[in-house]
C-alpha cells in the first residue's frame, strides 16, 4: 500500500490499518464465510458449483441435452419455486426463454473461471517471491536476481510434488499452517506492547476518510495494494470440496481471523516508530524480533507454499466442473485419494502453470506489480462470484429483495472500488494476467461453442424411427451375435453416425446399446441411478440407448470390464422392470414387427447423400435351435407368440447372457465438424482450425474406461455445421 502511497505521518498508518482491517471483515468474513459458502452445491464450491447449482433450478445450459428424468436423480433436491414467491418464477421463466442471458450467463461463468486459472498461476508466484523476498532483510548480501533465482527453484519443487495430492503431505500441513498463524499472532502482540497500542483506533473507520482526505488519488491507488490481505478468499471457496462449511468457518472466525488482526495491527505499531526510508516495503519481516526471525522466515516459506498449493488445487478442481459441463477440452485427470474423491491431479495443468508461474517470476521482478497482477485476477472472480450468488439468492433461496440488494450494492460497489484501482496500474507488467486469463477464457469459449454446434448438428441429422421401422429388425444387413456398444453424445433419437455404420459395414451385433455419457449439473449420481435404460425400436430389433449419468465430482475409475457388467445387470433389471409394467397393463404384444421383410428394394440415405439399396440377410445362418437368440422372422410371415410373459421375459434375458458371452464391442462414432463454406471468415477460423485443434489434442472420452484396442472399432464423420 505505501508504495503508491508514502507515509507521511502516523495518521496515514492508522488509515491503511483501518482500511485493511475493514477489508478483512467484510469480505472475507462477511461475504464468504457468512454467506458465499452456503451457496455450495452439495459440498462443492467455484464459479461451476455456482452455475450447476443454477442450471440444476432453471434450464439455462446452452447444451440442449437436457432430459426430464434427469430431475428425478435424488441427488437434484430441487427447491421449485413457489407460487407464492412470484418474482423466482418470473426470474425463472425469463432466464429460460432468453437464449441472450443465457450466453450472458455463460459468458460470466467463463471470465470467473478464466480468473481462477489466472489466480492458481500468479498465485505461487507472488507467493514464493513474498516469502523469499525476505532473505534481503536477514542477508544484506541477497540481491533481487538472486531472490528471484531462489524463487524459481522453490517453484519448480512445488509443482513437482503436487502429483503425491494433498492427503499424502497433509498430516503436515495442519501444524505448519497453525504454527504460522501462532507466529504472526505472536508477533502482532510483541509489536503492539513494545512500540505502540495506540494503533487499535483503527477499528474506528473515520480515519478511512482521514487516509483518503490526506492523499486522494494515491490513497486510491493504494486500495490495490489493500486487495492482498484478502488474498485466498475465493480460494477458500473454490476448495470447500476439502472440508466442510462449517469446519472452515469455525477456523476462520476463532483461529484465522484474529490471528491475522493481530499481525497487521503489529505490524501498524513497528511502522508507527519506523515508518521513514524503506522499512515500509519489508515491515513483516522487519519487525521480527532479531532471536526468531530465521525460524519464523522458514514457517513463512512452508506457508507460502501451502498457499500456492490450495490455489493450485482449487484451479484443478475447477477446471474438472468445466469439463463435465462441456466448458473445456478433456484432459487427463488424477484422483490422488481413494478416500477423498474431489482430490485430484491435472498433470498438463499442473506443467502448464508451472511454465506460467516461472513466465510471472522472471518477467516481473517486483513484487509490487505482482501484487497489482494478482489483484486483477483476484477482484475479476470476487465480481463474478457476487453476481452468481445474487442469482442464487433471487432464484433459489428466494430471501427479501432487500437482503439481495443490500448485498449486491456492499460488495459489488466495493469490488468495483478495488478493481478501478488495480486497472489503473495495469501499464505495467500486470497486463500479463489479463493476456493469459483472456487466453483461457478464448480457449473454453471455443471448445462450448464448437461442442454446442456439433451437438446440435447431430440433433438435426439423427435417423428417423420410420425409417429405422422399414428396414426391420435385421436392420437391412447380418446382425452377428455378440452386444455392439455405440457411444454417442445424443441424449435421444437415433444418431446417424449409427446409418454410417449401416451404409459402410457388412455385419451389426445382435443387440445394440446406444450409450450416452452424459454430465448432469449435480456433484454425484448414486450408482443405483447411474443408467438409465430406454427401448429404442420394438422388441424383436434388439436395440436400447443407454444414458449413464454423471455428476461433475464423480470419478470415472472403473475399467471397461467393470463399466459392463454393471451395464448388463442395469439392462437387466430394466428389462424385468418393464415386463411387470407390460404385465399390469395387459395391452397385448404390440413390440412385434408385422411389416413386410422380403422387399429388397428398401433404400436408406448415407450422410454424404450416397443411397444404398439394402436387402434382407438370412439371419438362420447363425441361429442356433437350442438357443433362439433372435425374435426377428426373415420371411414375410410373424409367428404368433407361444410363450407367456414369464418365458418372454426369460427368452430376452437368456439372449442378452448369450449375446455377453459372444463379446461385447465398443463402435465409436468419431464425428468432425467443419463449417460450410458459406460461413463468415471468423466462423471457419473458429471451427476449422482453433476448435479442432483443441479436439485433436483433448483426451478422447473412451480413454477413460481403458479398452483393449481389439475391442474396438471407429467409423468417422464430418458434419457440416
Amino acid at each position: 500500500m505505501f508504495t503508491k502511497a508514502p507515509i507521511n505521518g502516523k495518521e496515514d498508518v492508522l488509515g491503511a490499518l483501518s482500511l485493511v482491517l475493514y477489508t478483512l471483515i467484510l469480505i472475507p468474513l462477511i461475504k464468504y464465510v457468512l454467506v458465499v459458502l452456503w451457496a455450495n452445491d452439495d459440498g462443492e464450491g467455484g464459479t461451476f458449483a455456482l452455475y450447476s447449482l443454477i442450471c440444476r433450478h432453471a434450464k439455462v445450459s446452452l447444451l440442449p441435452n437436457q432430459l426430464p428424468s434427469d430431475a428425478r436423480i435424488s441427488s437434484f433436491r430441487l427447491k421449485v419455486p413457489s407460487p407464492e414467491l412470484e418474482r423466482s418464477l418470473k426470474i425463472k421463466e425469463r432466464l429460460e426463454s432468453s437464449p441472450t442471458l443465457k450466453k450472458l450467463l455463460l459468458i460470466l461463468v467463463l471470465a470467473g473461471t478464466a480468473m481462477v486459472i489466472a489466480v492458481g498461476a500468479v498465485t505461487p508466484a507472488m507467493s514464493v517471491m513474498s516469502a523469499v523476498g525476505g532473505l534481503t532483510v536477514g542477508v544484506s548480501a541477497i540481491e533481487e536476481e538472486q531472490v528471484m533465482m531462489i524463487s524459481v527453484a522453490f517453484l519448480v519443487i512445488l509443482f513437482s510434488v503436487q502429483k503425491f495430492g494433498t492427503s499424502k503431505v497433509g498430516l503436515g500441513v495442519g501444524p505448519a499452517l497453525f504454527i504460522w498463524f501462532c507466529s504472526l499472532a505472536g508477533i502482532g502482540i510483541y509489536n503492539l506492547v513494545k512500540y505502540d497500542t495506540s494503533v487499535l483506533k483503527a477499528f474506528n473507520p473515520i480515519h478511512i476518510y482521514f487516509f483518503f482526505k490526506r492523499n486522494s488519488s494515491k490513497a486510491w491507488h493504494a486500495l490495490g495494494g489493500c486487495l492482498l490481505c484478502v488474498a485466498g478468499s475465493e480460494a477458500m471457496f473454490a476448495d470447500l470440496c476439502y472440508f466442510s462449511v462449517r469446519s472452515i468457518q469455525l477456523t476462520f472466525v476463532f483461529l484465522v481471523l484474529p490471528c491475522l488482526l493481530l499481525g497487521y495491527l503489529g505490524q501498524a505499531a513497528y511502522l508507527m516508530d519506523h515508518h521513514t526510508g524503506d522499512l515500509a516495503e519489508q515491515a513483516f519481516f522487519s519487525s521480527i524480533p532479531s532471536g526468531a526471525f530465521w525460524p519464523v522466515f522458514l514457517i513463512a516459506n512452508v506457508a507460502a507454499l501451502i498457499a500456492s498449493r490450495a490455489m493450485t488445487t482449487a484451479t484443478f478442481s475447477c477446471i474438472k466442473q468445466s469439463t463435465a459441463l462441456g466448458c473445456f477440452p478433456r484432459l487427463k485427470i488424477i484422483h490422488t485419494s481413494r478416500k477423498f474423491m474431489g482430490q485430484i491431479y491435472i498433470p498438463v495443468i499442473n506443467w502448464f502453470l508451472l511454465v506460467v508461474c516461472l513466465l510471472f517470476v522472471c518477467s516481473i521482478s517486483s513484487t509490487t506489480e505482482m501484487g497489482n497482477a494478482y489483484g486483477i485476477a483476484e477482484i475479476g472472480v470476487m465480481m463474478m462470484t457476487t453476481i452468481l450468488v445474487t442469482l442464487v439468492m433471487l432464484l433459489i433461496w428466494q430471501i427479501n429483495i432487500i437482503i439481495v440488494l443490500s448485498f449486491v450494492v456492499i460488495f459489488l460497489g466495493i469490488e468495483l472500488a478495488f478493481l478501478s484501482s488495480v486497472l489503473a496500474a495495469v501499464v505495467d507488467g500486470s497486463w500479463i494476467i489479463l493476456v493469459f486469463a483472456a487466453i483461457m477464457f478464448f480457449i473454453m469459449y471455443i471448445w462450448n461453442y464448437g461442442s454446442k454446434l456439433k451437438y446440435e448438428t447431430e440433433v438435426k441429422q439423427k435417423l428417423s424411427m420410420d425409417l429405422m421401422r422399414e428396414l426391420g429388425p435385421n436392420l437391412g444387413t447380418i446382425r452377428a451375435p455378440g452386444i455392439g456398444l455405440l457411444y454417442n453424445e445424443l441424449a435421444k433419437g437415433v444418431p446417424a453416425i449409427f446409418g454410417h455404420f449401416l451404409t459402410t459395414l457388412p455385419a451389426i451385433h445382435s443387440m445394440i446399446i446406444f450409450v450416452c455419457i452424459k454430465y448432469v449439473p449435480v456433484p454425484l449420481v448414486p450408482q443405483s441411478e447411474r443408467f438409465l435404460f430406454r427401448r429404442v425400436c420394438p422388441k424383436g430389433y434388439h436395440i436400447f440407448r443407454c444414458i449413464a449419468r454423471y455428476g461433475y465430482k464423480d470419478v470415472r475409475k472403473e475399467n471397461h470390464q467393470t463399466f459392463e457388467q454393471l451395464l448388463i445387470e442395469s439392462l437387466e433389471k430394466y428389462i424385468r422392470r418393464e415386463a411387470q409394467e407390460r404385465s399390469l397393463e395387459s395391452d397385448g404384444d404390440d413390440d412385434i414387427d408385422t411389416e413386410d421383410e422380403s422387399s429388397n428394394t428398401r433404400l436408406l440415405i448415407a450422410p454424404n447423400g450416397s443411397v444404398y439399396s439394402l436387402g434382407v440377410p438370412l439371419l438362420s445362418d447363425f441361429r442356433d435351435t437350442s438357443n433362439p437368440i433372435s425374435e426377428a422372422s426373415t420371411s414375410g410371415e410373424v409367428k404368433p407368440e407361444t410363450f407367456d410373459a414369464e418365458q418372454s421375459l426369460e427368452r430376452e434375458l437368456s439372449f442378452i447372457r448369450k449375446a455377453k458371452e459372444s463379446g461385447v464391442v465398443y463402435l465409436l462414432g468419431h464425428g468432425d465438424i467443419r463449417a460450410r463454406k458459406d460461413s463468415w471468415f471468423i466462423k471457419k477460423l473458429i471451427i476449422n482450425y482453433f476448435y479442432a485443434f483443441l479436439r485433436k489434442n483433448c483426451r478422447r472420452g473412451i480413454a477413460n474406461l481403458s479398452v483393449p484396442h481389439s475391442h474396438l472399432m471407429q467409423v468417422g464423420m464430418t458434419y457440416m455445421v
